[in-house]
């Protein structure tokens, strides 16, 4: 959650080592600031920023929030641009509430800035690739209200590389981007699937035409833990990709399509209006291609294309491909002709592309089956809940509308059921919700008894108004000095560097990764279950007095069976059992909700170098308190 300068100084020894071996030039080597590189960081330049000291780009004096550069190949017909971006926080936190990027106004004119700068040739094709650390649903708007996403879009690149996410995730987390001109759009908050189809329109192919505003943006997976790398490729304008697994070891061939793409993950938009429009390159439609890395030589490469017409797969085409011997790129690219017309299908995932390569030693390698379009149709694909979650949601948007909702919720379900009880004279009983079995009369018995506890029932109400007037802790911000700073729903308050002027509430959104499971997996259960144990004492008298009366000699007229005897030989009924396990069940969540606020609060002492009593004392010990005093006031006689 902070700064080590010792696991900076490793970090060095094996990126220069990892050049050495490479034999490449350190200056192709671009090493992105992230979020934990930025952890307790007060200012960028300060003695405390490793990052500037230790990474590549520091060494190589990149001190820029952007950097650019282009390459021109293919005998100057088409350029290849590439802009790296930092949007970390200019005031690094400590974790876990730096977690979002914040890029300025400034960084996005300066992005804006160099992804313009050869928008004044037009006849020379230009693709253009971003990167940076974070996700867009993890990156907040600038001061303005403008985002890297309405940049992206304006000048539709090929792709946004990015990482932040780790692959423990899912594999999916990619996401197409188009632009969606309507007022009223839910994309300011969510995208369900991870492609999007463009409206229906009449085709307009006169090449004054606006173009389509679009880009793909693919989260990469962590070399950390799952050991992923990826290789990309441009080739004539068509971006590609594989993604490498080395957890198993090292590889001794590598192979990457290069075209026809796969629909699922890489089509665009704008590849089918050409296609429709016949606007596209023919020349980069005639072969099918594809890069092949390897430790030994390579004796062949076949290129095998299936259809699934009939739900089976029926091999079309199974060709040797030949080795170009393009020396623009690394690998060796291999292709074969093809007949591309008779592979265009209104459907996206009808034809399906395998490469296989065999070395000189006999080692066979073969690509994962990818579905292709020529036409350029996107192929479905739907998230996991977990990608969904992660790639799918704009969290900047979505936290005050969640917060305000919790906090609403939470406030109408005590105030509600208290006036209930003050303007009318019925009370909802054990014998009502029995009556009309339903779940909303038992939520409302749970709601009702709460509020006749008074003293617990005021302290949430009074935990509540404290969440959302008060500070909710004090902590150390930054790695090293003795400034505090106070956190509440809207950010941290801190000082600057020079102690001269206040940051007021940055770090917002990434706050909510306290805020929200507070509110909803803390707060909202122990109301819940303060409601259940006071209804459970309201039920357990009824019950009790209806079985056993008030007169002794109530006895005589049970069953026997329903009658049981204690160790001093008084009679007590049956379903004193059952109300012992309602009872258990109940406390048992109350531990598990203490057990869970403890932990939190743990990790926030670890990270925020904090003391429970002195720096957080309501925001420890208000929720655990009060369900103490509740199962001491519901406790049986």
């Amino acid at each position: 959650m902070k700064q080590n300068e010792e696991e900076w100084v490793e970090y060095k020894n094996v990126m220069e080592d990892v050049v050495k071996r490479s034999g490449l030039d350190k200056n192709i080597f671009y090493d992105l600031r992230g979020n934990h590189d930025n952890f307790g960081v007060p200012v960028i330049g300060g003695s405390l920023d490793f990052y500037s000291k230790y990474s590549i780009n520091g060494q190589l004096g990149r001190s820029g929030h952007v950097n650019s550069v282009t390459l021109t190949l293919q005998a100057g017909k088409r350029k290849y641009l590439f802009v790296g971006l930092d949007s970390t926080m200019s005031v690094g936190l400590r974790g876990p509430t730096n977690l979002f990027g914040h890029p300025t106004d400034q960084l996005l004119a300066e992005v804006d800035l160099e992804l313009s700068q050869w928008d004044s040739q037009p006849l020379k094709p230009v693709s253009k690739i971003s990167f940076g650390h974070f996700p867009l649903s993890f990156s907040a708007s600038s001061q303005s209200g403008k985002t890297l996403k309405d940049i992206f879009l304006k000048h539709s690149l090929s792709a946004y590389v990015c990482g932040h996410l780790h692959s423990r995730f899912g594999k999916n987390l990619k996401r197409y981007h188009l632009s969606s001109h309507r007022f009223l759009s839910s994309q300011k908050f969510f995208q369900f699937n991870l492609n999007q189809n463009p409206s229906e329109g009449s085709k307009n192919c006169s090449f004054g035409a606006p173009p389509v505003q679009e880009f793909w943006e693919w989260e990469m997976g962590d070399w950390r833990k799952t050991r992923a790398m990826r290789i990309l490729a441009i080739d004539r304008g068509h971006v590609s990709f594989a993604d490498i697994d080395f957890k198993s070891g090292s590889k001794k061939t590598i192979i990457l399509p290069t075209f026809p793409l796969d629909s699922r993950f890489m089509s665009t938009s704008s590849s089918h209006h050409e296609y429709e429009c016949e606007h596209m390159l023919p020349s980069s439609y005639e072969t099918v291609r594809a890069l092949v890395f390897s430790v030994s030589p390579i004796v062949s490469v076949v290129a095998k294309i299936y259809d699934t017409r009939y739900e089976n797969l029926d091999i079309v085409v199974d060709a040797p491909m030949t080795n170009l011997g393009d020396e623009s790129s690394r690998g060796d690219l291999y292709a074969v002709p093809w007949n591309y017309k008779a592979f265009q299908d209104p459907s996206a995932d009808r034809f399906w592309l395998q490469i296989e390569a065999t070395d000189i030693m006999g080692r066979t390698t073969m690509t994962e089956l990818r579905p292709f379009s020529v036409n350029g149709l996107h192929g479905k694909v739907s998230w996991t809940w977990k990608e969904f979650f992660v790639m799918g949601c704009q969290w900047e948007a979505l936290y005050y509308p969640i917060l305000w909702v919790s906090l609403y919720f939470l406030l109408l379900i005590l105030l509600i059921p208290r006036a209930f009880l003050f303007f009318s004279r019925k009370q909802i009983t054990y014998k009502n919700v029995l009556a009309a079995k339903g779940f909303i009369s038992g939520v409302g018995l749970v709601l009702q008894e709460l509020c006749n506890v008074p003293i617990a029932w005021f302290g949430f109400l009074g935990y509540l108004f404290y969440l959302i007037l008060f500070p909710w802790f004090t902590g150390q911000v930054f790695t090293d000095g003795e400034d505090k700073g106070y956190m509440t729903y809207m950010g941290w308050a801190v000082k600057s560097s020079d102690n001269k002027s206040n940051h007021d509430y940055i770090g917002s959104p990434d706050v909510m990764v306290v805020v929200l499971p507070h509110l909803i997996f803390v707060v909202l259960p122990a109301i819940l279950s303060s409601g259940a144990l006071a209804a459970e004492r309201v039920v357990h008298r009824g019950k009790f007095l209806s079985v056993s009366g008030k007169k002794k000699d109530d006895y005589s007229g049970l069953d026997q069976r329903s009658v049981r005897y204690d160790s001093r030989g008084n009679r007590r009924s049956k379903f004193h059992f059952g109300g012992h396990w309602i009872r258990l069940i109940l406390l048992v969540l109350c531990l598990v909700i203490c057990w869970k606020h403890f932990k939190n609060c743990r990790a926030l002492m670890k990270a925020y170098e904090m003391n429970p009593l002195l720096h957080f004392p309501v925001y420890t010990l208000g929720i655990p308190l009060l369900l103490v005093y509740v199962i001491h006031k519901t406790k049986r006689n």
